[in-house]
């Protein structure tokens, strides 16, 4: 017996349903409003989806469960939508059938090689120039998202660069400032990548490859740069011989008797050496004579 009287109201039997649909209306349309946006028919997918992975269990968790290794980061995106705004960590993940997809992104170091680059100094000369760029990705929603295919990107973006800084230098600063152009490239590329996720390590220019006639004209030029200075260090050598030549004469003309001396040592060593060379000694005095005679003639 009811504890109230019932029986002047209007009570159906499918009243009590009727609350419980309204009760689970209102409840997937509160859940659909904190799924990212999905919408009440995408919850509705989702709860089909896992609903189906319950019945076929066992036998669903193998094509369900994914597996991510430490260097990796997964992107999940449930319903087109990246799932939850963030790479999913190393480990295992749950991918429900029909409503959800993967992409795994690698995050280690890349090593990109620069095809050679044909171009034109701002002195008007052709080179060709080739390098490597290491990069790496720290933000994988962002490669996924922001990009179609990133390592292509960065690839065409690293060789349209150093075409550009390359042609701003002329050859001289492009063979003796390798360090500073390879510095220049990376800060390029580090501002323009990181809108994909993409970090620059290191650019390095690998070769400068100029024409067969330039190689030339640089080794004459460089050979006369060299026998210049051999000429103008000789030419200084000859001056200061000449004034050590001049300060002996002073000296040898203070002192008479320095010249005998000097004159017997010089004897001494021509004597010494392996010659055939026959010398003749005369007395100072005789030459002496004959530098007066030919004064007073």
């Amino acid at each position: 017996m009811l504890p109230y009287d019932c029986t002047g109201l209007d009570v159906h039997p499918w009243d009590n349903s009727s609350i419980l649909h309204s009760l689970l209306f209102f409840l997937i349309f509160f859940i659909a409003d904190r799924q990212e946006g999905i919408g009440v028919c995408g919850w509705i997918l989702v709860s089909l989806s896992f609903l189906l992975v319950l019945i076929t269990f066992p036998i669903s968790i193998w094509a369900c469960i994914k597996v991510v290794r430490e260097y990796e980061r997964a992107v999940v995106f449930r319903l087109g939508r990246i799932l939850p705004k963030k790479a999913k960590e190393p480990g295992m993940i749950l991918v429900l059938p029909c409503t959800d997809t993967f992409i795994k992104v690698d995050l280690r170091t890349v090593t990109c090689k620069i095809p050679p680059q044909e171009i034109l100094t701002r002195d008007a000369v052709t080179a060709q120039v080739d390098g490597v760029v290491h990069y790496m990705i720290h933000s994988a929603v962002s490669a996924v998202a922001n990009v179609t295919d990133v390592h292509s990107a960065t690839l065409l973006l690293a060789q349209t660069t150093l075409r550009n800084v390359l042609g701003t230098q002329s050859l001289a600063q492009l063979l003796a400032g390798c360090e500073e152009i390879a510095h220049s490239v990376q800060a390029t590329l580090g501002s323009a990548m990181e809108q994909w996720g993409v970090k620059v390590g290191r650019v390095e220019i690998k070769d400068i490859r100029i024409p067969v006639a330039m190689q030339r004209a640089m080794a004459a030029e460089a050979e006369a740069a060299r026998e210049t200075k051999a000429k103008v260090v000789a030419a200084e050598g000859e001056m200061n011989a000449s004034k050590a030549l001049q300060k002996a004469s002073m000296v040898l003309s203070e002192s008479p008797a320095a010249l005998p001396l000097r004159y017997l040592q010089t004897l001494t060593a021509v004597a010494a050496q392996n010659n055939s060379t026959i010398v003749f000694p005369l007395p100072i005095n005789i030459s002496g004579g004959l530098g007066q005679k030919s004064t007073g003639g």
